[in-house]
């Protein structure tokens, strides 16, 4: 089962929020302690968690206390010793001894704040300074969501990334006060990180700065997706409370689940002999494109995680000849695939449905024959010790890549390798 995640933001996100979120999912306060201490600024803050009420709902509340205030009376300029910069906070998180994840996660989110706070002051992302309410409030909350989230197990995907979704951002209002005198919300960092990824947002017609540009970050950098949830089974929520009360809970939920995609595990009474699975059909007809997009669509479908893609001839209105195209494909791809279609294709409607499709279990052997090597899918019903075999194919493409080297039919070189694999497996 695929571990996911998605962030519920009704009153935004602050770093904070996010370690709330984690803590009351169960990741220990100890094991952040424990593991942000690598980082050698455990003199300059205390990390604390507690329940608290907001709007009549509890949730958890996670304080960074920072411990000596002297560097928030004077000039933050002439403050060297606390004014970080991306690079020491790079060099700080490679030191520190963390899970290879938190680590990764860590330093994109820090160079994600970096390049929109770089863009924001026209200087480049190694010159930002980190001051503010302090880098190290932000250290403590990026590193350690990002310690949280690899704690809870979310699995990663191809690019390294969590299998983490987020909902459309408030944008907030009014103006907050900054190094640089006041400042419209959403501030200028933030509103760069939602430009750098195209995420939706609406008004809620809360006054207040909602998303801070550590959450943003947090979110813009680890999301890869925003919007509604996907297909998940939840599992658990965790509830971090912000700061401030609001006239909504002023609460940050990240759900737990499984992607709904995987093999659901139904009753024994059903038929076990198969594994179900969801699966999402996109549908569109299409009467104005030139065919030969048609062949760069399924490259690209495929390319964007379809299981299979297929066309059929239909009429449609004004007596046009047309297709019917329909793609398969799990539904933590569906936006992907969907893009696609947009972007590749004249139709301006994609419609969308949830199915649940009966697999067998298939695995890839391999089989040497007089030409070459052949792999050969083999799928079965039941369980060992009882698995009765349902269907042997050789791979086309190696059957395809023999033909033509040795000049032999297709055919053949299929057929050899069937029989060569029924040999050996009796």
């Amino acid at each position: 089962m695929n571990k996911i995640a998605y962030l519920q933001c009704p009153t935004g996100i602050s770093g904070d929020m996010c370690l709330g979120a984690l803590v009351s999912l169960g990741v220990p306060v100890e094991y952040l302690i424990e593991k942000l201490n690598g980082l050698g600024i455990e003199q300059e803050y205390q990390l604390r968690a507690e329940l608290v009420q907001r709007n009549g709902q509890q949730a958890t509340k996670v304080h960074v206390d920072l411990l000596h205030d002297r560097h928030h009376h004077h000039d933050h300029e002439h403050s060297h010793d606390h004014t970080r910069h991306l690079p020491e906070i790079e060099r700080m998180i490679l030191k520190a001894g963390l899970p290879s994840r938190a680590e990764a996660w860590s330093l994109a989110v820090f160079r994600q704040l970096a390049v929109a706070e770089g863009a924001v002051h026209g200087i480049s992302p190694e010159k930002v300074h980190f001051h503010e309410v302090g880098a190290v409030d932000a250290i403590v909350d990026i590193v350690g969501t990002c310690l949280g989230l690899d704690w809870l197990g979310i699995e990663s995907n191809q690019s390294g990334l969590p299998l983490l979704y987020c909902s459309a951002f408030p944008t907030g209002g009014g103006t907050v006060k900054a190094a640089h005198g006041q400042m419209a919300v959403p501030v200028p960092a933030v509103l760069k990180l939602w430009e750098m990824r195209g995420c939706p947002v609406y008004s809620n017609g809360i006054d207040r700065e909602l998303v801070t540009p550590t959450g943003a970050a947090i979110a813009t950098t680890l999301a890869r997706d925003f919007g509604s949830p996907p297909a998940i089974a939840i599992n658990q929520i965790g509830l971090g409370a912000g700061t401030i009360n609001l006239p909504i809970p002023n609460i940050l939920r990240l759900w737990l689940g499984e992607s709904a995609s995987l093999e659901s595990n139904f009753s024994d009474s059903e038929d076990t002999s198969s594994n179900l699975e969801t699966i999402s059909v996109l549908e569109t007809q299409i009467d104005d494109l030139n065919p030969q997009a048609i062949g760069y669509v399924f490259e690209a479908l495929f390319a964007a995680g379809a299981v299979d893609v297929f066309t059929q001839a239909i009429g449609m209105k004004k007596s046009r000849p047309g297709i019917l195209l329909t793609v398969i494909c799990h539904p933590e791809n569906l936006l992907s695939c969907e893009a696609v279609l947009f972007r590749e294709t004249t139709t301006l409607g994609i419609r969308r449905t949830t199915q649940q499709r009966a697999i067998l279990q298939r695995e890839i052997q391999q089989v040497e024959i007089e030409y070459g090597k052949v792999r050969v899918k083999v799928a079965w019903n039941g369980q060992s010790p009882e698995k009765v075999i349902a269907n042997v194919q050789p791979e086309y493409e190696d059957c395809a890549e023999l033909a033509r080297k040795h000049n032999i039919p297709w055919r053949e070189i299929q057929r050899l390798a069937l029989q060569r694999w029924y040999l050996v497996n009796g």
